[in-house]
């Protein structure tokens, strides 16, 4: 049925074949048949390097357990628009990472002042995407979720 419509409509339109998609607005695509797996593992390391995190040691989770932030928190503020950049950057990845929107979304919250403490939280964030940039987001047929989070190289569920 693909090849019949692709035939059909090269034609019609100026268009031509370039196979199976392997990058979509800057996220992987991974195809198999009845799958199709999203991990952002290049983003990842581009972020690690763009905020010289690259050799950084990575955590367990992106946020302390009882982490508690707040506006006014007495702590040395720094430059919005690097920590607007890290939160950004962090924001996007969540469209295939569910299990830092949580935490995302807390470091969003101080996009205006933000404090050595709210970058210091970003930080983490991006410590536990480095130990875990081979997750992402799977798409199957058949499935009664619509989406898992995998991890590619071991194929467990999260």
């Amino acid at each position: 049925m693909t090849k019949e419509f692709k035939k059909a409509m090269m034609p019609e339109y100026e268009m031509t074949d370039l196979g199976a998609m392997k990058y979509f607005l800057g996220m992987q695509v991974k195809q198999s048949p009845g799958r199709i797996f999203l991990p952002q593992e290049k983003y990842v390391d581009d972020l690690l390097k763009k905020f010289n995190m690259s050799e950084c040691k990575s955590l367990a989770t992106p946020m302390t357990l009882n982490e508690k932030l707040s506006k006014n928190d007495g702590k040395e503020k720094v430059d919005a628009s690097i920590y607007q950049s890290l939160v950004g950057s962090l924001i996007y990845l969540t469209h295939t990472r569910p299990d830092i929107v949580h935490s995302v979304s807390i470091a969003l919250r101080f996009m205006s002042e933000p404090s050595k403490a709210h970058v210091t939280a970003a930080k983490k964030i991006l410590r536990y995407v480095k130990g875990t940039k081979s997750y992402g987001i799977m798409y199957e047929t058949g499935k009664s979720q619509a989406y898992r989070i995998y991890r590619q190289r071991l194929g467990r569920k999260h």
